[in-house]
C-alpha cells in the first residue's frame, strides 16, 4: 500500500481539518495508507487537540499550546499558526503582516515536524492550504511529489493583496511565496470550477494541473431523520446555552423557556431557519438579520432564525447580537459554538439552511444540510452557486441584496410543499455528488497522477 502524509499547519477547528480527517478515513479503501501531521492546541473548553480530533488515525500533533500564551506567539519555539484573516488582537496574525525572519522561523519549525513524521519516506505529500509547510517540505523531502489543496481562504488573502498591495507590509512577498508553492505542486486540488479560474489568475498555475474535488459528507451521519424539535431547542438554547455576547463567555446569552414559543409545539410543524458558520465579515450576518427582520412580517407563521457557530470572542464587524438589537428583530437565537458531531441534530431540528456569505469558497453546510433533506437559501456566487440549483434544491439570491434575501426567506417559510420538494431534491443531489467514499477515490487518483507526473 502506498503512503501519503497529509499536512496542516492549523490546529483542527475549521473545514479543512474535517476534510483531512474524512479523507484519511476513506483513502485506505483506495489503496493509500495515510499519516497526518497537524497543528494542535490543548486549552480547556476550546477545540483544537489534534490527537483527539483525529482519534483512530495515525496523527503526529505539533503542539502549539505554549505559543498561545507567549509574548509573541509567532516566535515561540513551536510557533502559533498565522491566519489568512486580519483580526486585530488575535494571536494568529495575518500571514501578510509577518516579516522574513518570522517566515523563516515557521519554516524551520515545520521542517522539524515533517522530518519527525517521516515525510522523506512517503510516496506523496498532501499539503492542505498554501502555508510554510510547502517551504519546509522542499527542504525535508525535495524528491517527494506534492499535492496541494486550496481551501479558498488563501485566495481571499491574495485578492486582498491584489486590491491593496500596501495594506500589509509584507503582502507582496507572501503573494510571491504562495505562487511559488503552487507552482511546485504536481497537482492542485480545488473545491469548485470557479476556483480554477481564480487560481490561474491569482497564482499563475496551469488550469490543467487543477483538479476539482468538492468537500463531502459522511453518508452514515448526515441523512434525513427525526428528532424531537422542541426537546432539541430546549436543550440547546435553555438548558445548555452557549450563545455569547461581545466580551463575554459562552453561555452569556441565555434564553427562557417562554422564548421557545417561537418554535411552535412538539410536532415540529413550525419551520426553523438555520445559519451555521463563523462570525466573519464575508458571512454577512448583519445583512441576514436585517433581511430576516424585513421578511418576518410576511411569514405565514412565526418562524425562528437560529445562528450556530461563532467561536467565543471571535467576530469581525458588527456582532450578530448588536445587529439584533439595532434592527429590533424578534426570534433570532444565538446557539453558540458546537462541535461538528452535534451538527446532524441541529439540521434534523431545522427546515432551511441559510448562508448569506458573499465570498464563500465552498459551502460545506449546504452539502450537509442537503444530505439531511434541507433546501438552502444562499448567494449566487462562488461555491454555493455550484452546490445549490436555484428552483430545484434551494434559492439563490444576489450578494448583498437584502430585499432579495428577504423575499427568498419568506417564500421558503410560506410554501412548505415547495420547501420539502427542494429539500428532497437536495438530498438526492448531495448523495450523488458529495459522499466521502466516492470523493476519496478521486483524491487517490490525484495522488497517482502526481506520482506519474514526477516520474515522467
Amino acid at each position: 500500500m502506498r503512503r501519503v502524509l497529509m499536512g496542516l499547519q492549523f490546529f483542527p477547528r475549521g473545514g479543512s481539518a474535517h476534510v483531512a480527517r474524512n479523507l484519511a478515513r476513506n483513502v485506505p479503501a483506495a489503496g493509500w495508507e495515510p499519516r497526518l501531521v497537524s497543528g494542535s492546541l490543548s486549552l480547556p473548553g476550546r477545540p483544537g487537540d489534534a490527537g483527539e480530533f483525529y482519534a483512530g488515525l495515525d496523527v503526529r500533533p505539533v503542539d502549539m499550546t505554549a505559543a498561545a500564551a507567549a509574548d509573541d506567539p509567532m516566535l515561540a519555539e513551536v510557533p502559533f499558526h498565522p491566519s489568512y484573516e486580519d483580526r486585530p488582537g488575535a494571536p494568529d496574525r495575518v500571514f501578510a503582516a509577518l516579516p522574513d525572519e518570522v517566515f523563516e522561523h515557521h519554516v524551520h519549525a515545520w521542517a522539524r515536524a515533517l522530518a519527525g513524521a517521516g515525510a522523506q519516506e512517503m510516496d506523496v505529500l498532501h499539503l492542505h492550504h498554501l502555508t510554510p509547510l510547502h517551504a519546509a517540505a522542499e527542504r525535508v523531502a525535495p524528491d517527494v511529489p506534492v499535492v496541494g489543496h486550496l481551501h479558498g481562504t488563501e485566495l481571499l488573502m491574495l485578492e486582498a493583496i491584489e486590491d491593496d498591495p500596501a495594506r500589509w507590509p509584507y503582502g507582496p512577498a507572501w503573494a510571491g511565496r504562495l505562487r511559488g508553492w503552487a507552482a511546485r505542486c504536481e497537482r492542485l486540488i480545488v473545491l469548485s470550477d470557479s476556483q480554477v479560474a481564480r487560481a490561474g489568475r491569482l497564482l499563475g498555475v496551469d488550469p490543467g494541473r487543477c483538479v476539482r474535488v468538492a468537500n463531502g459528507f459522511d453518508p452514515d451521519t448526515f441523512r434525513p431523520r427525526h428528532v424531537d424539535h422542541r426537546a432539541h431547542w430546549r436543550r440547546a438554547l435553555v438548558d445548555e446555552p452557549r450563545g455569547w455576547a461581545p466580551g463575554e463567555e459562552a453561555g452569556s446569552v441565555r434564553y427562557a423557556q417562554a422564548d421557545l414559543i417561537a418554535f411552535g409545539d412538539d410536532r415540529g410543524e413550525t419551520p426553523v431557519l438555520l445559519y451555521v458558520g463563523r462570525y466573519t465579515e464575508v458571512k454577512r450576518l448583519p445583512l441576514l438579520i436585517e433581511a430576516y427582520a424585513a421578511a418576518a412580517p410576511r411569514f405565514a407563521r412565526r418562524t425562528p432564525l437560529v445562528l450556530v457557530g461563532g467561536f467565543p470572542g471571535e467576530w469581525e464587524g458588527e456582532h450578530p447580537l448588536e445587529a439584533v438589537r439595532r434592527t429590533g428583530a424578534r426570534d433570532v437565537f444565538l446557539a453558540g459554538w458546537h462541535d461538528h458531531a452535534e451538527l446532524p441534530d441541529f439540521l434534523a431540528a431545522s427546515d432551511v439552511v441559510v448562508l448569506p456569505s458573499v465570498r464563500e469558497q465552498f459551502g460545506q453546510v449546504l452539502v450537509e444540510g442537503g444530505a439531511c433533506g434541507l433546501p438552502s437559501v444562499a448567494v449566487d456566487a462562488h461555491g454555493p452557486a455550484e452546490i445549490v440549483h436555484d428552483g430545484e434544491t434551494g434559492w439563490l439570491v444576489p450578494g448583498d441584496d437584502r430585499d432579495a434575501l428577504a423575499a427568498a426567506l419568506a417564500e421558503a417559510v410560506n410554501d412548505p410543499d415547495e420547501r420539502r420538494r427542494r429539500g428532497a431534491a437536495a438530498s438526492e443531489d448531495a448523495r450523488a455528488k458529495y459522499s466521502w467514499p466516492a470523493l476519496a477515490e478521486r483524491v487517490a487518483g490525484v495522488y497517482e497522477a502526481a506520482l506519474s507526473r514526477r516520474a515522467a
